[in-house]
């Protein structure tokens, strides 16, 4: 199964981005969505392990790398460990307490 995909939308539902799939077919067809740099503006593309999705939601880009396809909408642990989030925001929590830091 080496060339195993999963809808978009339902991706992004069972990793819990979005509480609901409609959510996730919204976002997917907005045209703000990329895959490896690519601009998809369809809900049924497909993503593959190893793809970098970009996009917005809730006010931050978010860019996550697929690790691994669920095959359902599991707890947020296993969801969790379906993706790496390479946000440029995403701070260490000691990264975080630094820029706190009075000077």
């Amino acid at each position: 199964m080496a060339d195993a995909s999963l809808r978009l939308d339902k991706f992004l539902w069972f990793i819990r981005l979005t509480r609901r799939r409609a959510v996730a077919h919204e976002i997917a067809e907005q045209g703000h969505m990329r895959i490896d740099g690519r601009v998809v503006d369809r809900a049924h593309a497909a993503v593959r392990v190893g793809n970098v999705l970009s996009f917005p939601l809730n006010g931050r880009v978010r860019v996550i790398r697929i690790e691994a396809l669920p095959d359902r909408r599991g707890p947020p642990y296993e969801a969790q460990s379906c993706y790496t989030d390479l946000s440029p925001d995403h701070l260490r929590a000691d990264d975080v307490d630094e820029a706190r830091r009075p000077t």
